[in-house]
């Protein structure tokens, strides 16, 4: 498998960042007038070859620039309370972004363990991720937010809330319709409070069920998310 690297900014600036340069220089030890191909994980690949190699910046000649078709033309977006083991949801970005998801917000709810997450790691395994697919966009990955705050903002398409309560909730593949953009809340270990479900409702959420066993916070997130993307594939 080819080696993809990573850099935000290279249609403006040309040059490996210092983290990714390290890689080629120390690790692949790549040299000056090598072919590389790089993401700036906003659609684009790069076809580049190498103007000189070190271990903190790698500057670049741009061959050939390559437009990647997204796996999904909708917005999909999870937003889910952080589990107490971060490990369980750093998994979650890995899988999600492996297969493509397009947004992820980490929420505060009212059972939550964990009230805080560290944005950057959780970057970093999603830039892993999508390199490791071989894929040219990374998910946008959101500042943990309070529930209430997160479901007054304004959201396009289908709105959804898994939960366990045992009120009505229906499939996903009866609310989903193919190909519209969607958000589905994802609560925390010990489920979203009732009155979190009432608020959600009241601002058009719909509840919805993901089978008949009670699956951890992460498995419910990929679940839901993988769902959505066999529903549209």
């Amino acid at each position: 498998m080819e080696n993809l690297f990573y850099a935000p900014e290279i249609s403006q600036n040309p040059v490996l960042p210092e983290e990714e340069s390290s890689h080629c220089a120390r690790v692949l030890r790549l040299k000056k007038g090598d072919a590389i191909t790089v993401t700036d994980g906003k659609g684009y690949f790069y076809k580049a070859v190498l103007q000189g190699v070190n271990s903190k910046q790698c500057p670049l000649q741009i061959i050939r620039t390559e437009y990647s078709t997204p796996d999904f033309t909708e917005n999909i977006h999870i937003a889910v309370a952080p589990t107490k083991n971060i490990d369980r949801m750093e998994w979650f970005v890995e899988k999600a972004t492996e297969v493509g998801i397009s947004q992820i917000t980490f929420m505060r709810c009212q059972h939550s363990e964990r009230k805080e997450v560290n944005l950057s790691r959780i970057r970093k395994i999603a830039v892993s991720a999508m390199k490791q697919s071989q894929k040219a966009i990374l998910p946008e990955i959101n500042e943990i937010i309070d529930f209430k705050q997160f479901i007054n903002q304004n959201f396009n398409g289908t709105k959804m809330i898994a939960h366990c309560e045992n009120t009505d909730r229906q499939p996903i593949k009866t609310v989903y319709s193919k190909h519209t953009d969607t958000i589905i809340l994802i609560g925390p270990e010990g489920d979203f409070t009732s009155e979190e479900i009432q608020i959600a409702i009241n601002h058009g959420f719909i509840p919805i069920t993901l089978g008949n066993s009670r699956l951890r916070t992460e498995t419910a997130a990929l679940t839901a998310f993988l769902a959505i993307h066999f529903i549209n594939n």
